[in-house]
């Protein structure tokens, strides 16, 4: 597959040889891989900050919108066992990011449909396309980054760039609100009809960094490796039941967007306004708490040492629901901040550990396990979230949190326990 010899072709190029001529190659990497994503968080995270509200207006309830957002996710999370244990089988790396990043053309197609029916479906569709990029994805930045550059700084810059997109994309939503002067069906269509322009920009560059990429030899060829049986160690199980429990007390954007718009404390605009807020914090919080992790490796001259900073992440967690289901426009703007902060973690040092933890050669296979881990603590979260929303109990939706993050902290703890006798 090779870019055509066309303008936009060549613009990329000329683009691309100013900003990266003078990094290393395994930077240049990271930063193309980081432009791809950034134009692919425009198109979904668009949609993510849009979807609760949009579906409001269609007369759907919190329920629903909980449990369909929930089955999206693990769908999603949960098909990249089956990626990450092919790209370990194969060494196909490009098939999967090439066939998961176009099925992205799904969301600017929301725009042409108000029939709940089609829009699950495409939901469910572009989570699955996700779910096949991602593991390949992380499997090439991971080998890259684990000797020159340091996997949190790597995952830390990726989530950085990703998060522009995210930043930019929920603005075009909220540029149509006041444009239109408007927030109804039509506007919301038009919204999801614009982004086909940011979706054009990501395959040309998906095509033109295959290309670059090949011929440069910018990484190595990632032969296919013989699949080892051996089981993964005790302590990825305990790290993967750990990340689960944290997200399983994290309260979603569709919830507070739907919270937002079904009591009218915020406008349809300043609702996507208040989500692209919050992704600037994710991409600043991911650059930091990257640095930070990989400081703490440095620092203890471990390769688990990132690991402590992962204990902050249940605390904040209780937070969420305290903030961002009161009727204060402060609260829930501060408690945005840190949905903000928890998403850069996640994002961040929650994948850059399984490099860590992981020999390369399973690493495929423990990205798919810890993602279908993932994907299904968002999947019993959002739905029960969503249904205790309906029947107006958020009491009890605190409350669950607060089981959640404590049990979380009780497993950090016996995880910090296995990796002290393991350096003894």
């Amino acid at each position: 597959m090779f870019l055509p010899d066309v303008k936009t072709g060549k613009v990329v190029a000329r683009v691309e040889s100013k900003v990266l001529k003078k990094f290393t190659p395994a930077v240049k990497v990271i930063v193309l891989f980081g432009i791809i994503s950034m134009l692919g968080d425009m198109v979904y995270e668009s949609a993510r900050g849009a979807n609760s509200q949009y579906f409001n207006l269609l007369s759907i309830s919190a329920a629903q919108v909980g449990l369909v957002f929930g089955i999206g996710e693990f769908l999603g999370y949960f098909l990249r066992l089956l990626a990450g244990v092919l790209s370990d089988r194969s060494g196909k790396h490009w098939i999967f990011i090439f066939v998961g990043y176009s099925m992205l053309l799904v969301v600017p197609i929301m725009g042409f449909t108000a029939n709940w029916n089609i829009l699950i479906t495409l939901i469910l569709m572009e989570r699955i396309g996700k779910s096949l990029r991602n593991p390949a994805k992380d499997t090439i930045l991971s080998e890259v980054a684990e000797n020159q550059v340091g996997t949190g700084f790597a995952f830390g810059l990726q989530e950085a760039l990703d998060q522009i997109g995210a930043l930019a994309g929920p603005l075009i939503f909220t540029l149509v609100f006041f444009i239109a002067g408007e927030n109804g069906i039509p506007e919301y269509q038009l919204g999801y009809k614009l982004l086909f322009v940011p979706f054009i920009l990501l395959m040309i560059f998906v095509f033109y960094a295959y290309r670059k990429i090949k011929r440069n030899n910018l990484i190595g060829i990632l032969k296919p490796r013989e699949f080892r049986s051996e089981p993964l160690q005790p302590i990825f199980w305990i790290y993967t039941a750990f990340t689960f429990f944290c997200t399983l007390g994290f309260v979603n954007f569709s919830i507070i967007g739907y919270h937002l718009k079904a009591n009218n404390i915020m406008s349809d605009g300043n609702i996507t306004l208040l989500y692209s807020g919050a992704m600037a914090i994710d991409a600043v919080a991911a650059l930091l708490v990257g640095k930070l992790y990989d400081y703490m490796k440095k620092k203890t001259g471990i390769k688990t040492g990132g690991l402590s900073v992962l204990i902050s992440i249940p605390f904040i967690t209780l937070l969420l629901p305290l903030l961002t289901m009161s009727s204060s426009i402060l609260l829930i703007v501060n408690g945005m901040v840190i949905f903000g902060v928890v998403m850069g973690t996640h994002e961040t040092i929650m994948r850059s550990a399984i490099a860590d933890i992981t020999p390369f050669y399973k690493r495929g296979t423990s990205f798919g396990v810890f993602n279908t881990g993932y994907g299904l603590s968002l999947l019993i979260g959002s739905a029960l979230m969503g249904l205790l929303y309906d029947l107006n109990q958020t009491g009890i939706i605190i409350a669950f949190t607060c089981v959640a993050e404590a049990i979380a902290v009780f497993l950090y703890i016996k995880m910090i326990r296995i990796v002290r006798v393991k350096e003894q």
